[in-house]
């Protein structure tokens, strides 16, 4: 049985990582809100954007672009968006392993890129080469932070080295729930345009043609930072959580520490006067 300064130091250590936790909660909690604004923020200008490809492939009816293309050859390129810093529950996890299906499915036919250390590290460990990795991008992710990342695979897809490039990555549903997703970015798939005025009622200046070359290229960089997005809202959700979950549990260890401590006490307590009791009688 451990002694009463051994459950003393146990209880002490407890209450210190309780107050870590306790803070890294409330540090996430600051952040959450912060980023789940950025998130839902942004979305409403992804769906406008795909509202105007919508448009313009009713005006152009099928006009051929690189972005466009459906490709038959090249490889499926997965673009795999992880965090940079640990204590943030299973999102990693969870999110390695949907990804992991694929790519056990398809090995060899894939292509992968990182944008965060433990996807990275992951991939490492279960030895799938990366074509490229990039840090993420911080508390507060710009959009010219992800610019790197999106003239890469578009420069890629138009020079026929991959022939398909997929997001996979935490789509952040609520404080609780984020669902991993799986989301094709090239080639570029325009929505129905079935509400609103049709696109072929529009006049497009320069031309339909010239605003979709410049319009196509920021439609990528828009789907990808709203992935960074939802996987920061999402990141920092799960580690609210995760240190909620570590501060009451060391909240319940403290307590089964002092009752064992209480325990020992008494019984020490006990002993002693059973000695003293005898001491007097041998007298």
């Amino acid at each position: 049985m451990a002694s009463q300064r051994d459950i003393r130091r146990r209880i002490g250590s407890v209450r210190n990582i309780k107050q870590i936790t306790r803070a890294m909660q409330f540090v996430a909690a600051s952040k959450l809100k912060r980023a789940q604004d950025a998130t839902l923020a942004a979305r409403p200008y992804s769906e406008k954007l795909d509202e105007v490809l919508a448009d313009l492939a009713a005006v152009l009816g099928g006009e051929d672009h690189p972005l466009l293309a459906e490709r038959t050859g090249g490889k499926r390129l997965i673009v795999l968006i992880t965090t940079d810093r640990p204590l943030a529950g299973p999102l990693n996890t969870n999110i390695v392993r949907f990804v992991s299906r694929d790519i056990i499915e398809h090995k060899g036919d894939l292509a992968l890129v990182t944008v965060g250390r433990k996807g990275r590290d992951a991939m490492r460990r279960a030895g799938v080469p990366m074509d490229a990795h990039f840090a993420g991008f911080g508390d507060r992710p710009a959009f010219a932070d992800e610019t790197p990342v999106a003239r890469l695979i578009t420069d890629d897809y138009i020079a026929g080295k991959i022939g398909r490039v997929d997001i996979v990555y935490r789509r952040f549903i609520s404080t609780l729930t984020q669902k991993p997703e799986s989301f094709q970015l090239l080639p570029i798939t325009p929505s129905e345009d079935s509400e609103g005025i049709p696109g072929n009622q529009f006049i497009f200046e320069p031309s339909a043609s010239a605003v979709l070359e410049q319009l196509l290229p920021r439609y990528v960089a828009t789907r990808l930072f709203q992935a960074v997005l939802e996987s920061k809202a999402s990141e920092e959700s799960s580690r609210m959580v995760a240190m909620k979950n570590a501060t009451e549990n060391a909240e319940e260890l403290i307590e089964d520490l002092t009752l064992s401590y209480n325990k020992v006490r008494q019984s020490n307590i006990t002993r002693e006067m059973i000695e003293i009791a005898s001491g007097a009688q041998a007298r």
